[in-house]
């Protein structure tokens, strides 16, 4: 594409009388198109199709009125549109899934309607690798996933384009141009990057997407980052070229931001990208593999000085220091913070699982054990005696024990599991619940986006349902950050939906290096069925349908592995009926929840049927 930024003036674009390029509210950089209000008004971009694909087309528009468009045309017909609303905000706009052959003539078109239309930023994504689809006998659900996969889709790099970098709120045109790398937004949409915490959050969303060549990219500049110069800290952001760092958030290699859960969410979320992609180079890459071991070996060594006890730390002066935890509020001082233990705690978890499979029993066994030994730690030390709002949650500097609300080193705790199952953890659990849901409740919406994973992770499926609705119902409200836009509009929220619908509501735990999957069903009171069809794990693709919590269906699609399943049911079953043979069920207790469950064999083309009476 031709200018989308509007940098240059006209170049690239066709304006009819009414229309043209203005300065005064652009959404990046210096410059905007606008239309006035009027039918009959046009700004467009056609140009020929060199190469076969399939694209989206999303810009950042403000309407004065209703009755405008935002529309692509291939070969003259209309191929998506978007009928604009009456905004005087921006907002983005995505016309999906445009089929494209070489030699095609594309248009890409703003048309006026009865009031003033700003336009800016026009972006062409390719469209994601795979395309989901869920039906269901509550539509709310597959409202929210088909709004999800469209946007989170949306936000991901052309490999190859050139764009600006460090572009941020004080710098919209940003310091140089370069060549993006496979990678998608996360973080702030006026900044031209991704961030590690963000990013961490949408690995798995953009893994049911198939996204998997972008987080193998992105996950690798984080842990390529981490370090001795840095301490193993990983940099916070970068740029899309996923090679220059984003220079808000760095001066120097003792200057710039970190937050230690990073570290350690980035060893588990590498382990939950090979655990959809399949891919040898989470345990073969050197860069990975190296990152893993710091993180969880020197890193921690050399941050832990307050307070030691072989727990990861925070200096308490500062993001641009190194924070205890997500949660940036400076005037607690902390060194040790609930989401970092517990991300910690993770990672432990997360490197045996690597070790296992890159054949180092001895490793893996350590790490078990590790986990085991700081989860035990957290239960009987670190956070005190108290239950519910006197559970502690960190402490400072000076070594002063934290309770009460702390938003992420409150909920990451449970999210993590590292409270052991029982009276405290479930007291925390409604705890968490009734301050979100008061005025506890955080004002940046990508927060309570961790709300569904906690609640999910501990069988509260109506609750994490409750917050996956109350994350969806707000996306069209304005964000705090004025340049942000709407809530929908910040990137984690559509991907975080994407995997709250995939593993929590349908229970997938994929393990494409094993072909091995386990399902269970987290549907909420009321609904009857879910099904998702053109799931990818590793080199295959299947279908997966829950009816209610006792009956689930898989077919192995398409693809040329065998997958073992584990299909789980809660609760305590002697059998379990596989395509109308009983089988003797096998029994487990997981974070303090007893499963049944069966395992099948499923050849590529072929389905199986498990259900409990």
């Amino acid at each position: 594409m031709i200018n989308p930024g509007f940098e240059q003036d006209a170049t690239g674009w066709n304006f009819t009388s009414g229309t043209g390029v203005a300065t005064n509210r652009p959404h990046g950089g210096a410059k905007l198109i606008y239309l006035d209000a009027g039918a009959g008004k046009k700004v467009s971009q056609t140009k020929t199709v060199s190469a076969t694909g399939s694209y989206d087309f999303s810009a950042w528009i403000s309407a004065g009125g209703t009755g405008g468009t935002f529309v692509v045309r291939v070969n003259g017909s209309p191929v998506g549109a978007v009928a604009l609303p009456s905004r005087s905000g921006y907002a983005r706009y995505t016309v999906s899934r445009v089929a494209l052959r070489s030699g095609d003539t594309l248009e890409i078109a703003f048309e006026s309607g009865e009031g003033w239309i700003n336009a800016d930023d026009v972006m062409v994504s390719p469209a994601a690798p795979a395309d989901p689809v869920v039906t269901s006998s509550n539509p709310k659900i597959v409202e929210i996933f088909d709004w999800s996969k469209h946007k989170a889709n949306s936000w991901v790099q052309l490999n190859g384009t050139e764009g600006r970098l460090n572009v941020d709120e004080g710098n919209p045109s940003g310091t140089d141009s370069g060549v993006y790398a496979p990678s998608y937004w996360a973080g702030y949409s006026h900044r031209s990057g991704y961030y590690s915490r963000d990013m961490v959050h949408q690995v798995a969303g953009a893994a049911v997407l198939g996204l998997n060549r972008e987080n193998k990219t992105m996950l690798r500049s984080f842990a390529a980052s981490a370090t001795a110069e840095h301490k193993y800290f990983p940099v916070w952001a970068f740029n899309f070229d996923a090679k220059t760092y984003l220079s808000i958030d760095y001066k120097s290699p003792t200057n710039y931001v970190r937050e230690v859960p990073a570290a350690f969410e980035l060893v588990e979320k590498a382990n939950k990208a090979y655990r959809w992609s399949g891919d040898c180079a989470y345990i073969d890459d050197e860069a990975f593999w190296n990152f893993y071991r710091h993180a969880t070996d020197e890193f921690i060594n050399l941050h832990d000085g307050a307070k030691p006890n072989s727990v990861a730390e925070g200096t308490g002066n500062g993001i641009f220091a190194g924070s205890a935890s997500y949660n940036e509020a400076d005037d607690e001082h902390l060194a040790e913070a609930g989401d970092a233990i517990s991300s910690q705690y993770q990672a432990y978890l997360a490197m045996s699982a690597l070790a296992t499979d890159k054949g180092d029993k001895e490793l893996a066994t350590r790490f078990s054990q590790k986990a085991a030994d700081l989860k035990s730690y957290f239960n009987s030390t670190w956070s005190g005696n108290g239950s519910g709002s006197q559970m502690v949650r960190g402490y400072t500097v000076d070594g002063q024990a934290l309770t009460g609300w702390g938003k992420e080193n409150s909920w990451f705790m449970p999210m993590k599991q590292i409270i052991a199952p029982g009276a405290r953890n479930s007291a925390y659990l409604d705890f968490i619940d009734q301050q979100a849901g008061g005025s506890g409740v955080p004002d940046n919406i990508e927060a309570i986006t961790y709300l569904p994973d906690t609640f999910f992770a501990h069988e509260r499926n109506d609750t994490a349902w409750k917050w996956m609705q109350h994350v969806y119902d707000r996306r069209d409200e304005q964000h705090p950050v004025s340049k942000q836009g709407t809530n929908g509009d910040y990137p984690e929220v559509s991907y975080t939906l994407v995997s709250q619908t995939v593993e929590g509501l349908m229970g997938v735990a994929p393990n494409a290096p094993s072909h091995a999957l386990t399902t269970q069903s987290r549907l909420p009171t009321g609904t009857d069925w879910v099904q998702i069809k053109d799931m990818r794990i590793g080199r295959n693709t299947f279908a997966l349908r829950h009816d209610g919590a006792t009956k689930s269906t898989l077919t192995n699609t398409a693809g040329p592995d065998k997958y073992t399943w584990e299909a789980r049911f809660p609760g305590d079953h002697d059998t379990i009926e596989v395509n109308g043979k009983s089988h003797k069920a096998d029994t487990k207790v997981v974070n303090g929840v007893t499963y049944a469950y069966v395992t099948v064999t499923i050849a590529p083309g072929a389905t199986a049927t498990a259900k409990v009476r």
